[in-house]
């Protein structure tokens, strides 16, 4: 019911946002004399400004057109390179011709990066992606909204998750890199204990965890405690709804986007307050740099997707109310997932200073549980003065954290990955 009751609200002001778009387009027309007064900008930017808060937040798009390597310009062409209902494997295909110029022959590391399924789309890693593209083969995981996936296309839990990161690793093959951005690296962990339990070669070379509940119960932040007090009945009567039926995914059961995208705001509601009315103040000054940034980053931040039930409501239990994987009691399909079988995959643990999402130790937990992990082939690093995001994005990521995650997988880098070209990738049922 709340999800239909948020559409039928969105409807209803849909003719006031049209009448707030052509009432700002008139009063800034050339054509209006008195287009340039004090009161003639100040309705506009009331007008912007109530249109940008009732507006439906399209998934946006990736707009890496280019990367620099070695100072020559290189075209970049997202392609999907793997895919099933759920997800696509994204990858960003550098023009070869340019690349070769650029350094010569050879081939890249290869990275696939993990991004979040927790209510913002993949492209909320676009910094992520475009510090790593000068000098990597760089895939992605493009998880899809749930309310756009059919019932036809079934479930989707945290075990398919785990199934989803090891098949594409497998898919792109010996010696790649596999980066964890926040909500995935248990998932992730888990994804390669198993394929080194099995001494698959596609374990990757080296994994990265970013700001992530490897163990929620060190330094609980705010999310952290919000799930401890409530029992699991509580988020399935009040966080799951249906998907109406003007959607692909209609009667699909969900944690909708808007919900999650509510409790982010409100987390840090002064601040987006803040930010809101600096945006009204620039559009009455007209300082178009100002309010262009504001529209960057929430064109990114209120865009939002739904989670399928199952997958919402399986993380919670297993990551944020029984700590199964550092518990030693987390179950992949029946068989316990033991981190003690990494032995070949270098780890690297980041978090951030400030970070009110995955507290500090939450990340480095995973050093723990890698007990047969070489003591050489561990890293971890905490960067000063940022927050969750300044992790994996933001001026910091690409000046201090990005550097340090380059060197650390060329530490542990094989001769032979130098020459592996990732051209034999498929769709999955092909």
């Amino acid at each position: 019911m709340l999800y239909s009751l948020y559409e039928l609200g969105h409807l209803s002001v849909a003719p006031l946002r049209i009448a707030a778009m052509m009432q700002s387009s008139m009063l800034r027309s050339p054509l209006n004399p008195a287009a340039d007064t004090d009161v003639a900008r100040t309705a506009a930017a009331a007008a912007d400004l109530f249109e940008s808060m009732t507006r439906r937040y399209a998934k946006p798009l990736w707009n890496l057109p280019t990367t620099s390597v070695n100072g020559v310009e290189v075209a970049v062409t997202p392609k999907t390179a793997w895919s099933t209902p759920w997800c696509r494997l994204t990858h960003f295909e550098r023009d070869a011709d340019a690349l070769r110029s650029a350094r010569g022959e050879g081939s890249d590391p290869t990275v696939l990066i993990v991004a979040p399924m927790s209510g913002h789309y993949a492209t909320l890693l676009r910094g992520t992606v475009e510090a790593f593209l000068p000098e990597h083969e760089v895939y992605i995981t493009d998880w899809s909204d749930a309310r756009m996936v059919p019932v036809l296309g079934g479930r989707f839990d945290l075990n398919d998750y785990i199934d989803h990161v090891m098949g594409m690793l497998r898919s792109l093959g010996p010696d790649t890199h596999v980066v964890a951005v926040c909500q995935p690296g248990p998932a992730v962990l888990a994804a390669v204990s198993l394929l080194s339990e099995e001494d698959d070669p596609c374990a990757p070379a080296t994994m990265t965890i970013m700001g992530s509940p490897i163990d929620a119960r060190k330094s609980p932040t705010t999310p952290n405690k919000l799930a401890e007090t409530r029992d699991i009945d509580w988020f399935k009567n009040n966080m799951i709804h249906t998907v109406p039926a003007l959607y692909p995914g209609a009667f699909r059961r969900v944690y909708p986007g808007f919900l999650q995208l509510a409790s982010f705001m409100g987390m840090n509601l002064s601040r987006h307050v803040d930010a809101h009315y600096s945006y009204f103040q620039n559009l009455v000054k007209g300082d178009g740099d100002s309010t262009e940034k504001h529209r960057e980053f929430y064109d990114e931040y209120l865009a939002v997707m739904d989670l399928s039930e199952e997958f919402y409501i399986q993380t919670l239990i297993e990551v944020f109310q029984r700590y199964s994987l550092p518990a030693g009691q987390f179950d992949h399909r029946g068989h316990r997932v033991d981190p003690g079988a990494i032995r070949k995959t270098a780890l690297l643990t980041v978090e951030g200073e400030n970070d009110d999402i995955s507290g500090i130790g939450q990340t480095q937990a995973a050093h723990e549980l890698c007990v047969n992990v070489p003591e050489h082939m561990q890293r971890d690093y905490i960067q000063p003065g940022v927050g969750h995001y300044g992790v994996f994005s933001g001026r910091r990521f690409k000046t201090e954290i990005y550097p340090r995650v380059r060197e650390f997988m060329r530490a542990f880098q094989s001769p032979a990955a130098r020459g592996i070209r990732r051209s034999n990738l498929r769709l999955v049922g092909e």
